[in-house]
């Protein structure tokens, strides 16, 4: 039977969560009360490295195998997605903004200029500013204003966060998904996509940092005081550790990935004694579970130690700032552990919440595509979805939603 379209009319949206070990589709749709998750389909991805498109045929097929599954547990087909974006090619820092008052007081067009305003930097030819966020206004020399709409003032300033990343990388990512039958509605950046489906409000007012360990990078969001002060992507995930064990063990990268998520452990003295395997399988010779837990551990603290230089200077440990784990390395046994060893930060798992049937993506796995999906509901419109003003609309949507809720 031939599956009819998804109409955006009837409050659908999909996430796709473009990862370098997994590619994810998530169908969700508003319902009453709240929202649900009503499809969930995956595949091995393939064509990507480190988050950025290396093979646009391996990955075209890799995202029409996983959408193929989402179709057919939804029952209709997939016309439009909201992706997620990362990779080692994305740079954020902090900028400044500031623009004059012309009619006494402050509207959501002056916002769009202030951030306009700030967003006029130099950037490289090759590079787009994909995300400008306030990071707080200050209104004729005052300071502390969250959201100065509605105020009155002459002059209007704010420091921000910019994120740039590739153009190359984010068109070659958008080509790919068109090749598999389906236009971009919206690109976001993951880590804040996964902190709209895992953080609460209150973290982001005390501050937390969520760190999302993928196949091939890992990547940091920081907010504190209710908005973004930071982001960050280390070209370090779980496939180095995948990498790491085959090496050391001298077996093949699947059996190491086998072996990672059945056997691993990120602290030696939490590991048991001894596993099945052998570099040779006709042997059936037993490996040491310490010895695995050291290789796992080395480069689990070298990805920690990392991940503790980005917070230092935006986040303090306190009884109050909260590490936040997503991701599928996150998983790891002992990984939590270690983080809070080696940070001194208390630290969670980061699972997608505030949607019904959960239970589908009840995993950290699932927490950048959750979040897509509730970005994609919170939007849906019958504005125009051509792919060619996607920079823009990435600009709008993030100083707009993320910071004034």
């Amino acid at each position: 039977m031939q599956q009819k379209p998804l109409s955006r009319a009837e409050g659908i949206a999909v996430g796709l969560d473009i990862g370098t070990t997994k590619i994810c589709a998530i169908v969700g749709r508003k319902e009453h009360p709240g929202t649900g998750v009503i499809a969930v389909g995956s595949s091995v991805s393939a064509g990507l490295r480190k988050g950025i498109v290396v093979d646009m045929d391996l990955t075209t097929r890799s995202i029409r195998k996983a959408l193929d599954e989402a179709e057919d547990k939804a029952g209709f087909r997939i016309t439009s997605v909201h992706i997620g974006i990362a990779g080692g090619h994305i740079k954020g820092f902090n900028g400044y903004g500031a623009i004059g008052i012309r009619g006494g007081e402050i509207t959501e067009d002056d916002i769009d200029r202030l951030v306009d305003s700030a967003g006029a930097v130099y950037v490289p030819v090759d590079r787009e500013v994909l995300h400008v966020v306030p990071a707080c206004y200050k209104i004729d020399g005052q300071n502390g204003i969250k959201n100065p709409v509605g105020m009155r003032g002459k002059r209007l300033e704010a420091g921000v966060h910019i994120v740039t990343g590739s153009v190359t990388s984010v068109q070659n990512l958008i080509k790919c998904c068109e090749a598999a039958g389906v236009e971009v509605a919206d690109i976001i950046l993951e880590p804040l996509a996964s902190a709209e489906s895992v953080l609460t409000k209150a973290e982001k007012d005390s501050g937390v940092a969520i760190v999302d360990i993928g196949g091939g990078t890992t990547d940091i969001a920081i907010y504190a005081g209710g908005v973004l002060r930071h982001t960050a992507v280390l070209a370090i995930g779980g496939n180095h550790l995948t990498n790491d064990i085959a090496v050391g063990l001298g077996v093949p990268s699947d059996k190491a990935e086998e072996i990672k998520k059945g056997c691993g452990c990120a602290i030696k003295e939490m590991a048991g004694e001894t596993i099945n395997g052998s570099a040779d399988e006709g042997h059936g010779s037993e490996i040491p579970v310490d010895y695995l837990a050291e290789i796992i551990q080395a480069r689990c603290e070298e990805l920690l130690g990392l991940v503790k230089k980005e917070i230092e200077g935006f986040l303090s440990p306190s009884a109050t700032a909260v590490i936040v784990l997503t991701g599928g390395t996150s998983l790891l046994r002992g990984i939590r552990e270690l983080t809070e060893n080696i940070t001194s930060f208390p630290v969670r798992m980061g699972v997608p919440t505030g949607m019904t049937k959960i239970g589908f993506v009840d995993s950290p796995i699932y927490a950048t595509g959750v979040g897509l999906v509730k970005y994609g509901l919170r939007h849906c419109s019958d504005h125009d979805f051509e792919s060619s003003g996607i920079f823009e609309r990435m600009k709008e949507w993030v100083s707009g939603y993320f910071n004034k809720k």
